[in-house]
């Protein structure tokens, strides 16, 4: 395969110049490892995502517009974006010469010189910047965790230049909400009194000018304010998706659905730090210059706004106990509520096929019931704070009346004063009232922030900052060293003190009953979980030094249960195999015995297959699976029960194309079927999660048809 060939099956140009930046910088990184959970292209990587792919080797990026005139040399080298999708690797430029100097990702490192001139007609406008990110050591270790390092604060803190834009504007229009009751009171107490007609004027347009540009302002800062959400809704996503799709399976959680419900609490978090909320706490502070300019007008008429606002925010703080109580309450049902129904949706059948429908029936309406009252009362207590905060600040305009009409009338007062002095005071309220009312949504977002920050602490497969060992072409040398494993929360061992060898190209069946271990041996080969004790290697290697992405993709799988995902028959086949031709789809139909389902059927490869595959029955499901593990052509064929759904022909022509396919490969075989151990040379038998036989095929079959093979204590 050639060099080209190898790129755009595995990340396109831009990773070649990745990888090779990785080297110039001494950083270690894989293609497996670069690309393993990242949404590519049509298998490429793409500008937008680069910077991602470039952390995980510990560099920093920068995207920048800018011609090659205006490139910094003292940043080289970059990355060029050229048109059509291409790029290279800028090294050096020099104009006195006409010529620059670049590495292109088809002739791998060698640097080349090109004419200026020719580089700028291919350039499109756009580069790269790569630096190497200054890590500390455990001899320096961090006093505390600063708030950039934090999953959702260091998303938000990338904004803040943002943000202060927001702030500023909001100081302006605060300062802008003075000018109205100014003006009216300008208008009562020297206007109309002296017909001063040319000052109405005046400041009519003065006042005009100010409505218009605090117009312009708020139309700025409500842009600004969802621009910076939109924003980090994008990354925080593409975090948590990132993070759960990187998840160990040993911590996964036990209900897919309970799950789920904790992961869209992220919606609540980002409406509570929407605009709403970011106004109300950047108005807040302009209560103080409300009560002062009131205060200038009469400062007893700032006594009925402080009573006023100690009232709203007392009844609020004793409401709160009660508001997170329920907020946490309504977060757990909402979570059981969803787990019932994503676990009726995924078992629907079999619920109909048992008669369970009015169990998990009412299940759910006893969930809903439940979860109804928690909200009502919750709605209830949120909308006794806003309402309590709206009467009160209605109230607090009567009292002011009352003070200003005595104040008037002891010739302490204008009537200007007091209009000005009632405007001011609906203006000083609002913060408070908006402030109390996002009390009442701050304990749910709390409680869904604690249960993100629960999902983000999960530990994942590949934690940033460590380092694999590359294997790219795996030869398929396995060895179990006195392997001990038990899933989480189990009360028995699944393996205890495992040991063999399986050596390139053997053929070895693994026998043993129901719940034996077999199908945890499979899944520790690859590499779903870790051993509790004991060693793991693949070709001599620990697997926990072989990064998963790249140890997975040198193994065929054919899973006991097989999971198909909503989309057409190719999309399922060519999942994680990208860039695969039609040719090489038809090869892997023939052998897994799908060709002549699929050449009869008008969509053929472009059938749609139906949310888990249910548009096919079992045995198709099966032959998909399979078709999807010799389509990789992985140097270990790992088959978990490959025929257990399939008739007595199609096991026959699966068995014939594993055993041509087979040739020189290493092949782990499980089954319960005899017919197929034809196709091992050796025969492993694990019982109640230990090792009572291992040997040749012969010897195996026929110790245990003499009953010499026993089970295990």
């Amino acid at each position: 395969m050639s060099k080209t060939d190898y790129s755009e099956q595995h990340g396109g140009p831009l990773l070649d110049c990745l990888l090779t930046l990785c080297r110039f910088h001494d950083r270690k990184l894989s293609r497996e490892s670069a690309l393993a959970g990242l949404p590519l292209v049509e298998g490429k990587l793409v500008p937008s995502v680069f910077h991602r792919a470039a952390k995980r080797a510990g560099l920093s990026s920068r995207l920048a517009t800018q011609s090659l005139s205006a490139v910094n040399p003292s940043l080289l080298p970059a990355v060029l974006l050229l048109h059509d999708d291409r790029a290279c690797i800028l090294t050096g430029l020099d104009p006195e010469q006409g010529n620059a100097r670049v590495i292109w990702p088809e002739l791998t490192e060698a640097e080349v010189s090109l004419p200026l001139d020719e580089l700028q007609r291919q350039y499109s406008g756009k580069l790269i910047y790569l630096r190497p990110e200054f890590h500390f050591d455990a001899r320096a270790p961090r006093a505390r965790k600063k708030p950039d390092g934090h999953w959702f604060w260091g998303v938000m803190t990338e904004n803040r230049p943002l943000y202060r834009d927001i702030i500023l504007a909001a100081i302006m229009i605060n300062c802008f909400a003075v000018a109205m009751p100014l003006f009216v009171m300008n208008i009562y107490d020297r206007v109309v009194p002296n017909h001063a007609t040319d000052t109405l004027w005046v400041l009519a347009v003065g006042i005009l000018i100010v409505l218009c540009a605090d117009l312009g302002l708020r139309l700025m800062r409500s842009w600004f304010v969802d621009l910076g959400a939109s924003r980090a809704d994008v990354k925080l996503s593409a975090a948590i998706m990132e993070q759960i799709l990187g998840m160990k399976l040993a911590d996964r959680p036990a209900s897919a659905g309970s799950f789920a419900s904790n992961v869209q609490a992220f919606e609540s978090v980002r409406n509570f730090i929407g605009s709403v909320t970011l106004v109300a706490l950047v108005d807040l502070p302009f209560f103080l210059l409300f009560c002062l300019i009131i205060g200038l007008i009469n400062w007893l008429l700032v006594l009925p706004i402080l009573v006023g606002t100690v009232l709203i925010l007392l009844y609020a703080a004793l409401a709160q106990r009660k508001m997170q109580r329920l907020s946490e309450t309504m977060i757990r049902a909402s979570a059981m509520r969803n787990a019932t129904l994503v676990e009726c949706l995924s078992s629907l059948e079999t619920l109909k096929t048992v008669g369970a429908e009015s169990r998990m029936q009412g299940t759910w309406e006893s969930t809903t019931l439940f979860l109804s009252r928690i909200t009502a009362q919750m709605r209830l207590l949120a909308a006794s704070v806003s309402n309590g905060a709206l009467w009160v600040q209605h109230t607090v305009a009567v009292a002011l009346i009352i003070v200003g009409v005595y104040l008037i009338t002891g010739g302490h007062l204008t009537q200007g004063g007091l209009i000005a002095a009632y405007l001011l005071s609906s203006r000083a309220m609002g913060p408070i009232g908006q402030a109390a009312a996002l009390l009442s949504q701050y304990h749910h977002a709390a409680a869904a922030m604690e249960s993100l920050n629960n999902i983000m602490a999960r530990p994942v497969e590949r934690p940033q900052g460590k380092h694999w060992v590359s294997r790219p072409i795996l030869r398929g040398d396995i060895e179990f060293r006195q392997v001990g494993f038990s899933y989480p929360d189990a009360e028995r061992q699944a393996l205890a003190d495992i040991s063999f060898r399986i050596k390139a190209g053997e053929h070895v069946a693994i026998l043993g009953r129901n719940g034996s271990g077999k199908s945890t041996l499979e899944k520790l080969i690859l590499g779903l979980y870790e051993p509790d004790a004991g060693t793991i290697l693949i070709d001599g290697v620990d697997i926990r030094q072989l990064d998963p992405a790249e140890l997975r993709r040198g193994i065929g799988h054919v899973p006991q249960d097989v999971s198909l995902f909503f989309g057409t028959l190719r999309d399922n086949l060519t999942m994680g195999t990208p860039h695969v031709d039609d040719a090489q789809l038809v090869h892997a139909a023939n052998l897994s015995g799908l060709a002549g389902f699929i050449n009869t059927h008008p969509s053929g490869f472009d059938m749609q297959v139906g949310e888990r595959g249910q548009l096919l029955s079992g045995g198709q499901r099966q032959s998909v699976a399979i078709a999807r593990a010799l389509i990789k052509e992985s140097p270990i064929l790992l088959l978990d029960e490959p025929t257990g759904s399939l008739d007595h022909s199609s096991e026959e022509q699966i068995k014939q194309s594993l055993a041509q396919i087979a040739q020189g490969k290493t092949l782990i075989l499980v089954t319960h079927r005899s017919s197929l151990l034809a196709l091992a040379e050796r025969i492993i038998v694990v019982d109640n999660g230990r090792l009572v036989a291992d040997g040749p095929k012969a010897e195996v079959l026929e110790a245990l048809r003499q009953g010499r093979i026993g089970s295990a204590a």
